[in-house]
């Protein structure tokens, strides 16, 4: 059981990738307190958590019923990750808060998305977890499994943080330059995430022709 949580923690770890979610959780934690950034990334790793054991349990049932594919989530998320690169590139945060919504609840509606899905509970965490619960029916492994995600979000989440905290120790021209440089890696983030989504689309299209 030790040897299956190992695997499917690494893997999961591997996929969800913690540290490509820093410039978004930056850029949208940058004009939040510490103690409201923070809450933000625990929040976002709970999200991200019940996201994945959701899907884990009855992630195949929910896709066959709405006639939806991984790939139609990949696109999906590759929209929204460029749009937000694009403003993070010309230095602007986004979403923005609306005139009368607090900080709070700010905090809570970027951690539930786009910080928790789909960047950290994203297309491929996702695959992969429907995936690791189909290879065994075995109790074992569903509850090794579940204790991989648990470990990987508490991981995420001090990721998240630290990541936080490295901003504010470059100070206020060093973080202009990183937002701008996280935006362009936020656009490549994104243009992976469309075209690994919109391939087989394409593919189905040309076989039908």
């Amino acid at each position: 059981m030790l040897d299956t949580f190992l695997f499917q923690f690494t893997s999961l770890f591997t996929m969800i990738n913690p540290i490509a979610a820093i410039p978004i959780y930056i850029a949208l934690t940058e004009a939040m307190t510490p103690k409201a950034a923070r809450w933000v990334a625990m929040r976002a790793s709970i999200t991200a958590c019940i996201a994945l054991c959701v899907f884990a349990l009855i992630g195949e049932a929910i896709f066959s019923f709405f006639s939806i594919s991984v790939n139609g989530l990949r696109v999906a998320g590759g929209i929204l990750f460029f749009v937000m690169g694009f403003e993070m590139l010309r230095g602007r945060t986004v979403p923005k808060r609306v005139d009368g919504e607090t900080e709070s609840d700010f905090g809570s509606d970027v951690a539930v998305t786009p910080i928790g899905i789909p960047m950290v509970a994203g297309p491929g965490a996702i695959t992969m977890v429907i995936l690791f619960i189909q290879e065994s029916p075995a109790t074992s492994n569903t509850v090794s499994l579940f204790a991989a995600i648990i470990a990987v979000c508490v991981l995420t989440a001090f990721v998240l943080a630290t990541g936080r905290q490295l901003l504010a120790k470059l100070g206020r021209s060093g973080s202009k330059i990183l937002m701008r440089l996280m935006g362009l890696i936020v656009m490549l983030i994104a243009v992976e995430f469309f075209f690994a989504g919109i391939k087989p689309y394409i593919l189905d299209i040309a076989r039908a022709i």
